[in-house]
């Protein structure tokens, strides 16, 4: 397809420079495995698995099918009073690799919609208990929690926040864990830092009382704001002053999930169990928008038990809840998935991925390196008075370079599909290195 053949003026393009965009466009018109195919003809490599989730690649033909296969059969079955045994089947598949009694799943159609629907089950259940002051959200700064108001609203990251005002009411945060100072050049998780934990008491259950807080939800590993790794002993800490309170605690594994880190989940990796886990992106490997939340056997029977016989025990869901075709690209995925090993082949491949990225450290601006499992963080300094430029040049020079690579901030993030090679990992992180050296004589 030949930029004749269409007009870019018409599509707003979410986060993104639309201007600048339509000036000089990067338009991808088909994908195979570990390559995307510009319009140009150019095989990109993939840094970034698409978004942070195609975990598998591009394209796989497993997928691919299950997903014709059921548009064919079943194209689109109501998803309220009526089933499918798509969604059933997917469930029960979650409940088989999550840990615990995480057990029960809520279907929803992005990571946005599955942070907003935490969110509303996390008050719904303290009311059900008969706890209905329990009405304050708390997040952390820095945070990234999707894009809806719930979302934007315990997330902390100011540039989605400073357009739409204070949203919902009743949310506060913890401060966030970034320390350049302490933690700079960590491989896997950081030694500083735990202490941070103790905010959630010191400060925000002493402010509003434990009696009127329901949730505090992060993401374990924070990922869209810049690859921030969890300090060790903090989760654990979190988790212990939750349960001390009374409060639920929320996990956002939408970028965390199905490998990235080295396991199946991050709640895995860490050992720490929260109440209601988040899930999107990797959940059918980004062929078929889907979003999921799990929660443990004590939130599900609550709110069986509360609600009276025959009535609907949560008024929340969605027209595409479930949606056969996502169903369909999700059973497809974990299959995948679990076929070829793919959790095991990121544990297996993350060291030789952590010591490509932290050959990085000593090139011209770069202030931190940061990695864990399969995903890193590269942190440039920032140019004065112009912050995320630097980022922003590297990542135009990397697509020139034949490599995809994403930005947030003067932080490159890179997250390759966990089907990658070793050679394919030194071609990456060697081309980044060369427009690091570019930008850096710039």
């Amino acid at each position: 397809m030949n930029p004749q053949d269409y007009q870019f003026d018409p599509f707003w393009m979410p986060f993104t420079a639309n201007r600048q965009f339509k000036k000089s466009p990067r338009m991808l018109v088909s994908a195979r495995d570990m390559h995307f195919i510009s319009d140009d003809g150019r095989k990109i490599l993939d840094g970034t698995s698409g978004l942070w989730c195609s975990n598998a690649g591009h394209c796989r033909p497993k997928i691919t099918e299950a997903i014709q296969r059921q548009a064919g059969e079943l194209d689109y079955a109501p998803a309220f009073q009526m089933g499918h045994p798509g969604p059933f089947k997917v469930a029960e598949r979650l409940k088989s690799i999550m840990p615990a009694d995480l057990d029960y799943t809520f279907f929803t159609n992005s990571g946005s919609e599955s942070v907003d629907t935490a969110l509303k089950i996390a008050l719904a259940y303290h009311r059900a208990r008969g706890e209905g002051t329990r009405r304050w959200l708390i997040g952390r700064e820095r945070g990234y929690h999707g894009a809806n108001f719930g979302g934007i609203s315990v997330g902390g990251m100011p540039a989605n926040r400073k357009t739409f005002g204070t949203l919902l009411s009743n949310v506060d945060h913890l401060q966030h864990t970034h320390n350049l100072e302490q933690n700079s050049f960590s491989r896997g998780q950081p030694a500083w830092g735990a202490h941070l934990a103790d905010e959630l008491e010191t400060r925000l259950v002493a402010l509003h009382d434990a009696s009127n807080i329901a949730a505090v939800i992060i993401e374990p590993m924070a990922g869209s704001t810049g690859v921030l790794v969890p300090p060790k002993g903090y989760l654990e800490r979190l988790r212990a002053l939750c349960d001390k309170h009374g409060i639920l605690l929320i996990f956002d594994e939408v970028i965390t999930g199905f490998g990235r880190l080295g396991a199946p989940f991050a709640t895995s990796l860490f050992g720490v169990v929260p109440d209601m886990v988040c899930l999107a992106k990797g959940l059918t490997n980004g062929a078929v928008p889907m979003g999921a939340v799990v929660v443990r056997k004590h939130i599900y029977e609550n709110m069986m038990t509360a609600a009276p016989e025959n009535t609907i025990e949560l008024f929340h869901g969605y027209t595409y809840s479930g949606h056969p075709l996502a169903a369909a690209a999700a059973l497809a995925s974990l299959d995948v998935f679990e076929q070829e090993g793919l959790y095991e082949r990121a544990r297996e491949l993350a060291p030789y991925f952590e010591n490509a990225v932290h050959s990085l450290r000593e090139l011209p601006h770069v202030i931190d390196v940061r990695s864990i499992g399969m995903v890193a963080g590269i942190e440039l300094e920032p140019l004065a008075g112009k912050p995320a430029a630097r980022a922003f040049e590297a990542f135009l020079r990397c697509f020139d370079k034949d490599v995809l690579v994403r930005t947030t901030g003067d932080t490159i993030a890179l997250s390759p599909p966990l089907i990658i090679s070793k050679q394919q990992i030194d071609e990456l992180v060697g081309k980044l290195g060369d427009v690091l050296r570019e930008v850096g004589r710039a």
